[in-house]
């Protein structure tokens, strides 16, 4: 081995052991060259992991990546070349999403500004909300509108797909709630009222717990949240204990409900019998935002984007098949410890929690000058991003909450973020006026992307990678290809 990989005898060698993310060691010591490179040691590791196929790789030294060289990474730390040094491999996505580059459909129809767009669980469909009081679906194979959903008397403030993606839940400033059918655009069953206030926020219950997708939790600015039996049209469960509006639901897939408030608390929730199990303490004002670290696999159910065709198309199977793909898919991305929660307030501070077992707070994530608007855990779960007044996006550890990096480039506040499925790349909306795809691997800006001509509230990436969306103050739902 060492003769193959180093003619030149006077290289420094170095001793390394490998190790997954969770510490087992893989194979046993062996000695390298310092100048050994990421691809080298992709072909080493794979060799011990024994696959069939060979998997993507990134290496870590003392939680810095190997980028370059084993021995530019080591340069600013002190290292004992007596000892065994450990580096971490993780796996990567199988498959890569490419940027997007260029607009390739500036959609009119809503009379007022979008406020939410959202693309169904596989990317097939595109809904979006606006102040004009209508849901609408558009096309996504000719990129053109296809249904306007009327029903709403105030602005659509939220929208939800079903995880199942044949059903859109929206909620209005009028406090009311409709169920939409994403195939004809009719509505689905009666309209679910009985917050007293508007709605600020959608969840449906995750696919592997119910692959019906029968029950829906909403939160309103009335201080309460309401599990709704979609089925049936009517309330079934009533969650008070918020002394405030409540900002953000989250359902998460261990049978757990979170809940943020302008209370400046979090509270976990027992699905089953609505039962107020902790309440989490620490910000010092309102808490806006909240994500898992399950969010995306919870978002997608039963559709793998690694398996993504160019025309998007529906999750076909039994329930009970698509309950268990789920399942998979979850259990594979939670691994051996529970799901991570990490909130975002207007005290320019971020939380990282352990909900399930614990009501301290993993980590104080501090460096934002300014309110949070929203937070999210990159789909692999090892990064957190969050977007702020502060016209920057911070990047920081998804297991420990450490600080990374800041993205820096807009030039008023940013709104809205959104990863993509191979969670190597992250796309950002901001009242400049523009959207900007950024680097979360070499954290820079990969491509900037003007053409709204006001505030962009509102963006997201399909998960099946091909396109994004946004919307904002001009009223035009813009499509984004590479």
């Amino acid at each position: 081995m060492a003769a193959t990989m180093s003619p030149d005898e006077d290289v420094q060698r170095l001793l390394i052991q490998f190790r997954d993310e969770a510490g087992e060691s893989l194979g046993s010591p062996f000695d390298v060259p310092v100048t050994i490179t990421p691809d080298k040691l992709q072909l080493v590791c794979n060799a011990l992991l024994q696959k069939d196929e060979p998997v993507p790789l990134a290496f870590f030294v003392h939680d810095a990546e190997i980028v370059a060289s084993l021995e530019k990474t080591l340069a600013g730390q002190t290292v004992e070349t007596e000892k065994v040094l450990d580096i971490i491999y993780q796996p990567q996505a199988v498959f890569r999403v490419r940027a997007v580059t260029r607009c390739t459909s500036s959609l009119e129809g809503h009379t007022e500004a979008v406020i939410s767009v959202a693309f169904s669980p596989t990317g097939k469909y595109l809904a979006s909300g606006s102040g004009d009081t209508t849901v609408r679906f558009w096309d996504l194979s000719t990129e053109t509108p296809q249904f306007t959903a009327k029903g709403h008397r105030h602005w659509v403030l939220s929208i939800a797909w079903s995880p199942d993606g044949k059903k859109l839940a929206s909620g209005c400033k009028n406090s009311q709630i409709f169920l939409w059918d994403p195939a004809t655009g009719n509505q689905i069953g009666r309209v679910l009222s009985g917050h007293s206030k508007w709605i600020t926020c959608l969840c449906w219950e995750p696919l592997h717990i119910n692959p019906e997708c029968r029950y829906l939790a909403s939160a309103s600015k009335d201080g309460s949240i309401r599990i709704w039996d979609t089925l049936m049209g009517r309330c079934d469960k009533i969650l008070t204990s918020h002394t405030q509006s409540v900002t953000c639901v989250k359902w998460g897939g261990d049978g757990l409900l979170y809940s943020s408030s302008q209370d400046r608390t979090i509270k976990v929730w027992r699905t089953q019998d609505g039962v107020l199990c902790r309440t989490l303490q620490g910000h010092a004002h309102w808490v806006n935002t909240m994500a898992l670290s399950t969010d995306y696999v919870l978002r997608t159910g039963a559709f793998e984007p690694a398996e993504a065709t160019i025309n998007p198309q529906d999750v076909s199977g039994s329930l009970a098949e698509l309950k268990d793909k789920a399942q998979q898919r979850y259990d594979q991305v939670r691994g051996q410890e529970p799901e991570r929660l990490v909130s975002g307030s207007d005290d320019f501070t971020l939380f990282l929690w352990r909900p399930a077992e614990d009501k301290k707070p993993l980590e104080r994530m501090t460096g934002h000058q300014a309110l949070i608007n929203q937070v999210l855990f990159s789909p692999d779960t090892r990064l957190i991003a969050s977007a702020s007044f502060d016209k920057s996006i911070k990047l920081w550890d998804g297991r420990t909450g450490k600080y990374l990096t800041s993205l820096r480039g807009h030039v008023s506040a940013v709104y809205q973020i959104a990863w993509s499925a191979d969670s190597r790349l992250l796309v950002s909306g901001s009242s400049d006026s523009t959207l900007k795809v950024w680097d979360a691997k070499m954290k820079k800006l990969a491509i900037d992307l003007p053409g709204h001509a006001d505030e962009v509230y509102a963006t997201d990436w399909s998960p099946d990678g091909q396109r994004v969306a946004s919307g904002g103050k001009d009223k035009c739902l813009r499509i984004w290809r590479r």
